[in-house]
């Protein structure tokens, strides 16, 4: 296996153990025995019921993950800050995702324990029914979603969708919210990204100017300017800053 396959494997594998980790009690699987012939109780019939529920949305976790989660943020800007370094693929994409994971458990983490506390640990409890559980814990990842997104990003979906302006903010839709949610992480993800560009390209002008200057026009500036970019980065501990801004944005 090639390293860098290798290397997002364990990674992948550590989230995932992460993730577990944070809810307070294990998730119950059911157990399930297929046999040819025969009738099937309603036991067993309910019991399969829950299998593919449980199949269905670990199917639609890498989505959920990305459209109701702080990740799209945290990856586009990681992304745009190596494109400012001009450091092509350092570091790499499986080191990038991975940082924009741990930090998304990190930052959700409080949105999940809300959910486990007032939504799974009652299900399993039998205590509420299905359509209770899920309400309740769509309320908690509402109010996250609700506060990273701006009112004419809601207004142009509710708009399109041609829904009725809701008398209170938990009253919209998820097929409204989410998408809305979406391009107003991209819109504050690009405005963090244009602030990151700004000094890198002032170091691309400045150097472009001195080697024209100097009659070195066939000198490519990016090799140059470069080290110069790192140098400045390690001088002003831009990943502290970097990941110290990108948290402290979403409280």
């Amino acid at each position: 296996m090639h390293r860098k396959h290798l290397v997002a494997l364990i990674a992948i594998m550590i989230a995932l153990f992460a993730a577990a980790a944070a809810f307070a009690e294990p998730l119950p699987i059911p157990n399930v025995s297929l046999t040819i012939g025969g009738n099937a109780d309603s036991g067993k019939a309910s019991t399969v019921i829950q299998l593919l529920f449980i199949l269905t949305v670990l199917s639609l976790a890498p989505a959920i993950l990305l459209m109701v989660t702080s990740f799209t943020r945290i990856v586009v800007v990681l992304s745009l800050l190596r494109h400012a370094l001009g450091t092509q693929q350092m570091p790499p994409n499986q080191i990038i995702i991975g940082l924009a994971l741990f930090l998304t458990f990190f930052i959700m983490a409080p949105v999940w324990q809300k959910v486990n506390d007032e939504a799974l640990k009652p299900y399993y409890e039998d205590k509420i029914t299905t359509e209770e559980a899920f309400s309740l814990a769509a309320a908690p990842v509402k109010n996250f979603m609700l506060k990273q997104t701006r009112e004419k990003d809601l207004a142009l979906f509710v708009k399109i969708a041609k829904e009725k302006r809701p008398e209170k903010p938990l009253d919209i839709s998820l097929s409204v919210l989410i998408p809305a949610f979406v391009i107003s992480e991209l819109k504050t993800a690009f405005q963090i990204g244009f602030l990151i560009f700004l000094p890198f390209f002032i170091i691309d002008i400045v150097v472009s100017s001195i080697l024209l200057s100097m009659g070195m026009m066939m000198l490519p500036p990016i090799m140059i300017s470069m080290p110069f970019k790192l140098l400045l980065f390690v001088l002003v501990d831009g990943w502290y800053l970097i990941v110290g801004s990108i948290v402290q944005s979403f409280q």
